[in-house]
């Protein structure tokens, strides 16, 4: 007694692969068949991952619109060779995310809340300490106390920087000239700890 079917009796071995699944034919519908990815002409556009100084080559595919679509691993790279860390890999969520604060939030001294602020407000505040605190704390020259030898050094102790992981590298390049132009000492970038 056959205690087995036979699925495949009947089907033909010459049909297609993109009509079959294995020996049995594709049962897909017309609906299905139609369906296209949500990259499906999209730009691809070659951009690094921002997280660490790897380097990770991705591709960012982008609508006509100029919308973010999707971001994967770039299959071209010698570095990654496609391949995304979970960080990476979280590229997409990190760039179109409704969570994602839009606005500054500002806690005055001694203060239990914080405020929204417009970014223009927070700017220029910004810019007005780091003016105050570097003319408080420049140093132009410097003696050095065993040979009496005065050095120039044109530096500040007063302002230190921590440049963020999520910078790309031409930001961080432009953070790391603008503190150097400062005259700060202390520069460091997250990507680094």
């Amino acid at each position: 007694m056959k205690t087995t079917i036979d699925l495949t009796a009947g089907l033909s071995a010459d049909l297609d692969i993109g009509e079959r699944i294995g020996m049995l034919p594709n049962v897909a519908s017309q609906r299905t068949k139609n369906l296209k990815g949500r990259i499906a002409g999209a730009k691809a556009v070659t951009s690094l991952c921002c997280y660490c100084a790897v380097g990770c080559s991705t591709l960012a595919y982008v609508s006509d619109e100029g919308r973010l679509l999707d971001v994967e691993g770039n299959p071209d790279s010698p570095i990654n060779e496609g391949h995304l860390c979970p960080k990476g890999s979280a590229l997409f969520g990190l760039t179109v995310n409704d969570q994602r604060w839009t606005t500054v939030k500002y806690r005055a001294p001694f203060s239990d809340r914080y405020e929204e602020r417009p970014l223009a407000w927070a700017l220029e505040r910004i810019a007005q300490l780091v003016k105050k605190t570097r003319e408080a704390t420049f140093v132009r020259e410097w003696t050095d106390p065993s040979s009496g030898e005065r050095k120039r050094v044109n530096h500040t102790l007063g302002i230190a920087s921590l440049g963020g992981a999520t910078f790309g590298i031409e930001e961080n390049y432009m953070l790391g000239k603008l503190m150097r132009s400062l005259g700060v000492v202390s520069i460091e970038n997250q990507a680094r700890i």
